[in-house]
């Protein structure tokens, strides 16, 4: 941005207004000394008369039935400020990669040595004794919390917990007899379904927009940890910063998800906003009420949707479920038997639609519950029961063997054999073995499929490869005209990819 010549263009503006106007002035003076004495008498015309009620009165009820639930929501939405020493740490130059994609490409500060920062968000008044539900980044590292209710006091607030995984916390501020908004039921939407996003974007407060549901169960994008869960609503209602941890409604004024990011080239709203479901948000913050924290269950395994390209190497007959693609040592998942490849299609008698679904599912379990599994292996039924631990967060790392690159072929891969020094360089645990894709060659079937340098391939056709010769063996006993599924490791977590000539990756995730 010009800084410059934008001041030099405002100052110019602020200084020609004046001299127009005076010029105008004289302008008018003149016209009015010299026009001629017949024009005095010119009238204006009536305007022309508004449209009959009767043939608007749709539209008319529509606005009445909005400014109604406006009213209604406003006052429990709430304003959140806060003050968060930094940490001491140098931020680099350029922007995360993955953050580009929701603030564009302006360049990050450096940031050195600790300092105060003060941020901004939105809340939602969820009882009248002051509970108030916001998102977890709103008020993280917060040495001071201030909420400016819809009435305009200001209160100080305490937090009563806070949870990273699902980016939601609860803060109360101490009054009573509160306006407060009910819980309504995320499971129920439907695309097209009117709902209204209420916060303070960018310091605007008590604001409100009105859209529609754009599409639901959105993939977890957090790439920096594949146990968040997903599930998210989308929606065009308009949603900016300073509207995170405000409450997004449904027509009867319940709120059905709580607005956390947005993603746009620009960093303002450019049509996708992200809700977090009441399904993952009420659980999380009744438990948080109650304890403070939240204690994750998990069964140690990486998973992904079964797809219509994928579907028929796991012989199912439909895309309903979720796809085992990694099952981690000594964990939950491995002791109760588990395999790769298995589909698990019921938690306790609930049914798994997708990836997302069953990390919800296991989510609602506390650690050391016992949860019956129905599974498909190789298409044939199979109940497992596993009982659930808390989520650790140690990985593990470990090294291997010799590096030897091969040609492309037919499906347009370079391979190597993992070496320790990929296997550092990668990051890849020592559970991960397979062979390392040196390089994707543009416009083949794994290009098309989303393979990239840094992947590792460790199964071809359900079958395992230890050796770039594994590999090269099974890759080349697919006749001619046939597909071809890899299970991939890749930034961090494994999945399904179906190589063909336009064949699309696949999300994945854990549980």
């Amino acid at each position: 941005m010009n800084t410059k010549g934008n001041w030099k263009s405002a100052f110019t503006r602020r200084l020609l207004t004046p001299l127009l106007a005076i010029a105008m002035v004289a302008t008018f003076g003149a016209y009015e000394i010299y026009k001629p004495a017949a024009a005095t008498a010119a009238e204006a015309a009536p305007a022309g008369a508004p449209l009959p009620e009767d043939s608007v009165s749709a539209l008319l009820s529509l606005d009445k039935a909005m400014e109604t639930l406006a009213a209604h929501v406003t006052p429990a939405v709430v304003n959140v400020t806060v003050a968060a020493r930094s940490k001491q740490v140098s931020m680099p130059d350029e922007m995360p990669e993955f953050f580009k994609h929701f603030f564009g490409d302006q360049q990050m500060p450096i940031q050195r040595g600790p300092q105060i920062e003060h941020g901004l968000g939105s809340g939602i008044i969820i009882a009248p004794n002051g509970f108030i539900v916001t998102n977890n980044h709103v008020i993280k590292d917060a040495t001071d919390i201030r909420v400016t209710l819809n009435d305009r006091r200001v209160l100080p607030a305490k937090l009563i917990g806070a949870d990273p995984l699902t980016d939601l916390a609860v803060i109360k501020v101490d009054a009573s007899g509160l306006p407060s908004l009910p819980w309504g039921e995320s499971t129920v939407l439907r695309p097209g379904q009117t709902v209204l996003a209420f916060g303070n974007p960018y310091g605007f407060r008590f604001t409100v927009t009105r859209g529609i549901v754009s599409a639901i169960n959105r993939a977890n994008p957090y790439s920096d940890d594949p146990h968040k869960p997903g599930q998210f609503i989308q929606t065009d209602a308009a949603i900016n910063p300073g509207n995170s941890g405000g409450p997004l409604v449904d027509a009867r004024g319940e709120v059905v998800g709580i607005n956390t990011f947005l993603i746009s080239p620009s960093g303002s709203f450019s049509g996708m906003g992200f809700a977090i479901p009441e399904q993952i948000a009420k659980h999380t913050v009744e438990t948080l009420i109650k304890d403070g924290k939240v204690r994750h269950a998990y069964m140690g395994v990486g998973i992904t949707d079964v797809t219509p390209d994928n579907a028929r190497f796991f012989h199912l007959s439909d895309t309903n479920g979720a796809v085992i693609t990694e099952v981690q040592p000594d964990a939950p998942g491995a002791r109760a038997g588990l395999k790769v490849g298995d589909v698990i299609t019921e938690v306790n008698g609930q049914k798994v639609n997708d990836a997302g679904s069953l990390q919800v599912l296991i989510g609602e379990q506390g650690p050391g519950a016992k949860v019956n599994l129905q599974i498909l292996r190789d298409g044939k039924p199979m109940s497992l029961p596993v009982t659930v631990e808390e989520l650790n967060a140690k990985t593990e790392t470990g090294g291997s063997n010799s590096g030897e690159e091969h040609g492309k072929a037919r499906w347009g891969l370079g391979l190597s054999n993992m070496t320790p020094d990929l296997r550092d360089q990668l990051q890849a645990p020592g559970n991960v073995h397979g062979v390392v894709v040196t390089e994707v060659e543009p416009g083949s079937p794994a290009d098309n499929a989303g393979l990239s340098r840094g992947a590792v391939i460790q199964e071809v056709n359900r079958h395992p490869v230890q050796s770039v010769a594994d590999a090269k063996r099974e890759l080349s006993s697919i006749p001619k005209g046939q597909d071809v599924m890899l299970l991939i490791w890749s930034n961090g977590g494994s999945t399904f990819a179906v190589l063909h000539s336009n064949g699309p990756g696949s999300d994945n995730g854990n549980s």
